[in-house]
């Protein structure tokens, strides 16, 4: 039996990029929730949370109207690179950074919140800047929160299904990602493929979530 690795190789290769910028938008957006006291802080973690409660479908329906070539964000797109968010790999991505973003910010606004400002107020009595106190002190104190960061971000892109197919469809190299090579392969009753690749996601999503509560032991937050 040959198995097709390029649903695999697509799939962490959208993750590892989705993962990636999340942590660069996501740390600031975490790092204001954590530390604000605007009233508007309510209504801005309902927006982050909202991909947590809403069907993939309803979610994957929306980005398709505003990825479209006439859309909203899918035409200043397509003036800007010449090519439509709708169905290609870079949709993909800014689709899945939506859908994982709850995933990636929680967690650090958690483990931000989890460190206070008692460890900043010390090192600026020091003299250290807040860009050098974040990431020599807030930062480090934080890590249990990035590593739990990483991986829930990084499994949820993982087992993306219906934003995915709304948003990418079914291109093989493109937007074919493991989740809808499943999908296809069960519909073609090709059962045996659809078990490695299946088994192989399960067994994955397993070792991260091991991997998630050993470092959480390991790496502590330090409350202020």
């Amino acid at each position: 039996m040959t198995v097709d690795l390029g649903p695999v190789w697509l799939t962490l290769r959208l993750a590892g990029i989705t993962v990636a910028l999340l942590l660069l938008i996501g740390t600031p957006l975490a790092w204001w929730l954590a530390h604000t006291r605007t009233r508007v802080k309510p209504l801005i973690e309902a927006l982050t949370a909202l991909p947590l409660v809403l069907p993939p479908t309803v979610i994957g329906f929306y980005l398709l109207v505003l990825f479209a070539p006439a859309g909203v964000l899918g035409e200043p797109w397509l003036r800007l690179t010449g090519q439509t968010l709708t169905f290609s790999f870079s949709g993909l991505v800014l689709a899945s950074m939506i859908y994982s973003l709850p995933f990636v910010v929680q967690p650090l606004q958690g483990a931000f919140e989890a460190v206070g400002r008692g460890p900043l107020e010390a090192a600026a009595t020091l003299g250290a800047g807040r860009l050098d106190a974040f990431f020599t002190v807030a930062s480090p104190l934080a890590l249990r929160g990035y590593v739990t960061a990483c991986v829930l971000g990084f499994a949820h892109t993982l087992g993306e299904f219906g934003v995915v197919l709304m948003v990418g469809g079914n291109i093989p190299g493109r937007t074919r990602v493991i989740s809808i090579a499943i999908y296809e392969q069960v519909e073609t009753l090709n059962y045996d493929q659809a078990h490695v690749l299946a088994g192989g996601l399960l067994v994955f999503s397993f070792a991260v979530l091991v991997l998630v509560y050993a470092l959480n032991r390991r790496f502590p937050v330090h409350a202020a």
